[in-house]
């Protein structure tokens, strides 16, 4: 295809797009109404019913659908819930053409409207510009806008062949996905040469960026037992150790005022700071006072941007989320509980190992323990672990991202990282062998897994724009490496 005749298609192309926006915003509400968390047992069947949703939107674009069983799972209190099934779907097989494979999830985080939303979560409302409603940007929107750009290349010319892997589980964890990925490596991902993930947003509101990495987590428990009920803290408070003071004491020592983690050996694996990273960090733009604005805090631990950078991607991190067992409700309650729970995560960079993370936080509070001389029962383990994720930015992939970003939003991206954990890049790129890239639309303050979640229009549409520019990038980069791997052969 040459430059010219490729221009003519971009711009048909862009023209379908703006002509049908309407419509793609429509396909968005009807799916954001779908209420599929799958994080509560009782809206499994809501999760079931997306999947079905997404796998007639893929049929009704002419794609081969193959719905996975992925059988059944296993809840705390003995229960057997049926997993929703994974959505394999292809499009097209020209074997001149490059084969692009898409990752999604559409299943969403817990939303109701007394959390704070000012809207129903689940009813997609545009309020100047914005479109509110749970899965709006994680990730519904980012799915949709994806089968929005296929659907208008099947609408004109397709110059790159599909294949869609669409699951239900990933705000779950991606049960069973892991397994089904191993068993398709040698079927479905065969012919794949590339695979796109877009499942997290930009660093900044309004500049577009191309994501490279992302750390790991290791979740942890640290339960503290005393005995077989809760007491009465008039009848024995102040004669016996305490489960909650002993916690609060382990959790304690976790984290110094700085941010600092205190657990001995924690940042031995972790990579000296290049100076490649070092100007990467400094040329990336990055607004303290916005991001401040979107968390809703007044100060950061760092007053720099590069010290925030560095903090957020080149070095772990500890966050205590929450205690199990005690007493939360409004009022007082004067009772010493028997048994609590603390949870807390670290997250991960490039080159800690995950079995040996555990070892470090074992050792550490089995020793501040053992040194407070309670004769309560302490028992740490971690339930979950995910490990860190790094591409390569000078891979042809980013390059043709980062030209499709250029034509549609006039502006060359920043390369990030993301401090959250993004489990299936490692995965699809441990188990495929294929270039991975996370390719993001949604802005900084879009607000995925918290009240308000929105995409703004300008993204969802311009986001759908550039997905559509990537295939035509990606098919003139296959071309161009084809063409010069025959050079080499007959040279």
């Amino acid at each position: 295809m040459s430059s010219s005749s490729s221009s003519e298609l971009e711009m048909e192309i862009f023209q379908y797009i703006d002509g049908h926006q309407s419509d793609f915003i429509k396909d968005l509400k009807e799916w954001v109404a779908v209420q599929s968390d799958s994080v509560q047992p009782d809206l499994r069947k809501e999760v079931i019913r997306m999947m079905v949703l997404v796998a007639d939107r893929l049929a009704a674009l002419g794609a081969t659908v193959n719905s996975v069983n992925l059988g059944s799972h296993q809840l705390p209190n003995g229960q057997d819930l049926p997993l929703p099934p994974v959505i394999l779907g292809e499009l097209g097989r020209d074997p001149q053409n490059p084969t692009v494979c898409f990752y999604g999830h559409v299943d969403v985080q817990p939303a109701k409207k007394e959390d704070g939303w000012k809207t129903d979560p689940y009813t997609l409302t545009e309020i100047n510009g914005n479109l509110y409603g749970r899965g709006a940007t994680d990730n519904k929107g980012p799915v949709l806008a994806w089968i929005n750009a296929v659907e208008t290349f099947r609408a004109l010319k397709l110059v790159v062949n599909f294949k869609f892997v669409i699951e239900g589980m990933e705000e779950a964890g991606s049960l069973g996905l892991e397994k089904l990925l191993e068993e398709e490596n040698q079927c479905f991902f065969s012919d794949v040469d590339y695979i796109v993930i877009s499942d997290n947003v930009w660093l900044s509101n309004k500049k577009p960026a191309l994501t490279y990495g992302s750390r790991g987590n290791a979740c942890f428990f640290v339960e503290v037992e005393c005995g077989g009920k809760d007491l009465h803290s008039g009848t024995f408070g102040g004669i016996i150790h305490e489960p909650l003071t002993d916690l609060i004491a382990l959790l304690d020592s976790l984290v110094d005022p700085t941010g600092h983690i205190q657990i001995p050996g924690i940042y031995d694996s972790v990579a000296a700071l290049t100076e490649e990273e070092r100007k990467l960090y400094e040329s990336i733009e990055f607004d303290l006072e916005e991001h401040k604005k979107n968390s809703g805090v007044k100060k950061f631990l760092y007053g720099t941007k590069e010290e925030i950078l560095l903090h957020l991607w080149h070095y772990p991190s500890l966050s205590i989320h929450g205690i199990e067992g005690a007493f939360h409700e409004p009022g007082i309650k004067t009772v010493i509980p028997s048994k609590v729970i603390g949870k807390f995560s670290i997250r991960q960079v490039p080159h800690m190992d995950l079995s040996v993370v555990k070892q470090q936080v074992v050792e550490h509070l089995e020793g501040v323990f053992s040194r407070r001389n309670s004769p309560n029962k302490l028992k740490v383990s971690m339930p979950l672990g995910a490990k860190p994720w790094l591409a390569d930015v000078n891979d042809p992939l980013y390059k043709a991202a980062r030209r499709a970003i250029k034509k549609v939003f006039g502006e060359d991206p920043d390369f990030i990282r993301d401090g959250s954990t993004v489990p299936v890049a490692r995965m699809f790129q441990t188990i495929t062998r294929k270039s991975v890239i996370m390719f993001p639309i949604g802005a900084a303050d879009d607000g995925e897994h918290s009240q308000n979640e929105k995409i703004s229009r300008h993204n969802y549409i311009e986001g759908t724009k550039v997905f559509a520019s990537f295939f035509l990038e990606i098919s003139k980069l296959h071309r161009h490496l084809h063409e010069t791997s025959n050079m080499e052969i007959k040279n």
